[in-house]
Parts: structure tokens; sequence; C-alpha cells
């Protein structure tokens, strides 16, 4: 059965970070322990209630993507086995699928976002402008539709309880240095060509993606943190897509639908979450690791 972890306990390793999801330890050698909790933010504010085995789910599927673009890119992971490196008395069940050992990057302070559809902050900002991330875009499209082609629309990295703002390539360009900013929007499209055909070839249209990236001690770029899990993506099912609604999903999309539909102002602190909508949004996480990825925690 799924392990159920709100927030991580490891007495000797030293916390370096508590992030939304993630809660991550350095580690002799350069490397980090990353584990990935059952919390759920939505709109950048940490929810209240867990989402049981989401942790688990989280990592499965991060590693699998990990392993299916390695040829793309190099990733974080190192391979080695998290029980090794757990503190005495710490039961190794609780992070054996929620947690991995990664190399220690420098992060590249930016979201680097694909988009192959007009939806969320995206369909926001085109419905104002006409334009998304300093990009215009064909008039008259509509919620949901197929953009003419994927684009890469860049945001801040916001802290826990702020909102990440779009912004256009330049800034990226001028926060990191044109080779760099470069690297990051290519890498960023090449992934998300190969998983969007990918996970098509699976009834599954990837809607959008946010990925993050670090440099190594030699400048090599590496993708890092999460990969096209539920939480950094958005999912359709192919056969229920239609365009000009928002589309049902294997994502927290669920979750964001019900919190728009009460009426919160999305600023802490966050309002419970009725036990369907998490059990909802525990068995979408669960289908999209399924239907992609043949992968079930029993």
């Amino acid at each position: 059965m799924p392990t159920t972890l709100s927030q991580s306990d490891l007495p000797g390793l030293e916390l370096i970070h508590r992030g939304k999801v993630r809660d991550v330890y350095a580690l002799p050698g350069n490397r980090l322990l990353m584990v990935a909790t059952d919390r759920l933010s939505a709109f950048d504010v940490v929810l209240p209630d867990p989402i049981p085995g989401k942790g688990e789910m989280l990592t499965q599927i991060s590693n699998f993507w990990f392993a299916k673009t390695a040829h793309i890119i190099p990733n974080h992971l190192t391979g080695e086995d998290v029980a090794s490196v757990l503190p005495a008395g710490v039961d190794p069940a609780l992070y054996a699928k929620r947690a991995v050992i990664t190399k220690r990057l420098k992060p590249v302070p930016v979201e680097a976002i694909a988009r192959g559809y007009l939806i969320g902050s995206g369909w926001k900002d085109y419905q104002a402008t006409g334009a998304l991330c300093g990009i215009t875009l064909p008039s008259g499209l509509q919620q949901a539709q197929k953009l003419p082609e994927p684009i890469f629309t860049p945001s801040t990295k916001a802290a826990v309880g702020d909102h990440d703002e779009n912004v256009s390539f330049d800034a990226v360009v001028a926060a990191v240095g044109a080779p760099l900013a470069h690297a990051v929007r290519d890498a960023t499209l090449k992934i998300y060509a190969f998983a969007a055909a990918y996970a098509a070839e699976r009834g599954i249209i990837v809607a959008d993606t946010k990925f993050e990236f670090g440099t190594d001690e030699h400048g090599v770029l590496h993708i890092m943190d999460e990969m096209l899990t539920p939480d950094s993506s958005r999912f359709w099912p192919a056969d229920e897509y239609k365009v000009g609604i928002s589309p049902p999903s294997y994502d927290k999309q669920f979750v964001r639908d019900y919190l728009e539909r009460i009426g919160w102002n999305k600023k802490p602190p966050a309002p419970q979450v009725p036990a369907d909508v998490i059990a909802g949004t525990a068995a979408k996480y669960a289908e999209a690791l399924d239907k992609l990825a043949g992968i079930r925690l029993d």
C-alpha cells in the first residue's frame, strides 16, 4: 500500500530546503537527498491536507521520465540506494519510493515551461494581451486550443507562498546569459516534443509542462527536481478533449477547479479540501502513472 508523509523527519541530516512538496537534505560528496512528501500546492499555496501516496507517485513517474529522456539531456539522479543514507531508526519503507539521491547542482533561476495548448495562466494572458511571454499568438484562439507549435514560456521561480510570474525570453537571457538561456529553451522544447508524442500513443495529451534545470561543476546542463508529473504538467485524456473548455485532467487541476468553485482568494491560509476531492485527486495521479509508465502502487 502507498505510504503517507506530510513532512519528512530525518534526524542527523541537514535540511537545506523545505519546498511546496519536496524536502531536501545535504549529503556528503556534493549530493542531495530529495524527499517528495504528500503535500499539495495550488496557486502556489500549500494546502492543509496531504494526498496519500502522492509523493511516491510523483517520484516514480519522474524517475520513469528521467530514464526515458536520458538520451536528450543528463539528469540529477545518481542511482544510489536511498536506504544507504537514512538515519538509524528511520523506516526505509516510508522513503523507498518517494526519495532519491541526486547530484547537487547549481539551479538555473527560471521555471522552464513548454506549452502546446492555450490554458491556465497562458489563456488568461492571451485574453488580456493577445500574447504570452512576449510571443504574439494568432488572434481568435479559444481556451484549450492547440497552438500552431509548442512555445517556451518561462516564469520566475517564486518562494513558498508567492506566485510565479510569466516573463519574456529576453528576461531569461538577461538573468542567466544567452548561451544558457538558449540551452534551457532548446532542451525544454525537445523534451516536451518527445514526451507529448510518447503520451499521445497512450491516449494522453500533455498540454503543458514545467521543468527545472541546473548545471554541474563543469557547467553541463542537467534536468532536475521533478519531470512530467501531474504536479508540473497538465495531462488531458485525449478522448475527452474539447476546444473551448478546461478539459478534464489527470493532474491537480481537479483540486484547482474545486478551489475556483468555492471562491477562495488564493492567499494563505488555504481552505480544507473535502475527502472526496482528496480521493479523486489521488485517483487521477494513480491513473496517470499507470497509463504513462505502467506503474501501480498497490
